[in-house]
């Protein structure tokens, strides 16, 4: 039988696995990349980028970067609000399955799609569909859950420069 577990819980519980597995996932998406790519020549600069991710200083500093975001992005949240900060992570990202900042947008927009029960975007459903209650449930769903990821950065991350 599995116990019942609370909602702080499962925060914890999936920011802790987003910290440990941080960089795994940005490798994980850069080989499903390379595998994709067709020109040689792209091919050859994702094959360089995996092997700096793979190096120990790669991967220290790779793990900085995505430390620093969980330490910055509450308050980004807070000044600009939930939609410009998923924007500008998005922006930073460009889609890049290696860059903390998309690695970072995924790990905050798989939590709340998966209570939100959303299949779509999260970033088109706060522009398309989501209403202001909606939206302030959102961002404090987003904050409570950005508490745990940046005590666990904290905790075993490595801390750059900020």
């Amino acid at each position: 039988m599995q116990s019942m577990r609370t909602l702080e819980q499962e925060r914890a519980r999936y920011a802790w696995q987003c910290i440990q597995h941080c960089l795994d996932h940005a490798i994980e998406g850069l080989r499903a990349r390379i595998a994709e790519e067709r020109n040689e020549k792209n091919r050859e600069e994702l094959q360089r980028r995996l092997k700096t991710l793979q190096s120990e200083e790669g991967g220290k500093n790779w793990k900085k970067g995505y430390g620093s975001l969980a330490r910055k992005v509450p308050s980004l949240i807070l000044t600009n609000g939930l939609g410009q900060t998923l924007a500008f992570l998005k922006a930073k990202g460009k889609g890049d399955p290696s860059d903390e900042h998309e690695v970072f947008y995924q790990h905050i927009s798989n939590w709340l799609k998966q209570r939100l029960r959303l299949e779509d975007d999260l970033l088109e459903w706060i522009v398309n569909s989501a209403n202001s209650q909606q939206y302030r449930i959102t961002t404090m769903e987003a904050l409570a859950f950005l508490q745990w990821l940046k005590r666990f950065a904290e905790a075993i991350l490595p801390k750059g420069e900020e």
